[in-house]
């Protein structure tokens, strides 16, 4: 990948295409003024408070169309509807409904990641083998019981997939959300030294943006290694 980045910059000319080092220079200076942490951190704070609000809404939401199906004839067709509209063209909407500032692009992730996480919580608890369930009514276990012993830890390996399948699609439509309205986010300093044609500080705030997805799929998968434990015995 860097010899190929290396070859368009050679043919292109540094200029249009930085080198490798000039970008790597760039983004040591980033780092050591302290400037792109405030983007980074603003974007990893809404990407984390919409996947977690998400997760908290999706999963018992699909964990109930996945155990009830008359829950399952109200959901899934209003899922079936709304998953595959582009979200992002809701975001004028949210801006009007909830203002200018974060909440707008929070709700925006939500309602991109939301659909998805139904989806896996609801396929995830159908794939429970018949004898649990046998097993779950001769022990007389409750709702509750049922939901953190047997139906939880059944969706939850498709939930961390969707999760992460959420993180890549969540990146893209909050670097677009954040050229609107927004002053600090990893999408407005990328944009916006493309905008100044400062192309060293624009690949850079790239990379910065796919080492901070790398490092967010990583928290993943170690609290997935941690709560589902029994698939790594």
């Amino acid at each position: 990948m860097v010899a190929f980045w290396w070859g368009l910059s050679a043919v292109l000319g540094a200029t249009l295409i930085p080198s490798p080092a000039t970008v790597a220079a760039v983004l040591w200076a980033l780092l050591v003024e302290g400037s792109i942490f405030r983007h980074a951190g603003a974007s990893l704070l809404r990407l984390m408070a919409g996947i977690g609000a998400a997760v908290l809404v999706g999963v018992p939401v699909g964990i109930l169309s996945g155990v009830s199906s008359r829950a399952d004839r109200l959901i899934s067709p209003v899922v079936y509807v709304l998953y595959p509209l582009p979200k992002i063209a809701f975001l004028p909407v949210f801006m009007v409904l909830f203002g200018l500032g974060d909440l707008s692009k929070i709700v925006l992730l939500v309602a991109v990641i939301f659909f998805q996480l139904v989806l896996s919580a609801r396929d995830g608890v159908r794939g429970i083998p018949r004898e649990l369930h046998y097993a779950a009514a001769t022990l007389k276990l409750d709702g509750i019981a049922r939901f953190r012993r047997l139906y939880l830890p059944s969706a939850l390996p498709q939930v961390f997939s969707a999760v992460r399948i959420s993180v890549g699609i969540g990146i893209a439509v909050l670097f677009l959300a954040e050229n609107y309205a927004t002053t600090y986010g990893m999408g407005y300093f990328i944009m916006n030294n493309w905008v100044m044609i400062n192309y060293p500080r624009m690949f850079a705030g790239i990379v910065a943006l796919g080492v901070l997805a790398a490092a967010v799929l990583s928290v993943i998968d170690a609290l997935e290694r941690h709560v589902c434990r029994w698939l790594y015995v």
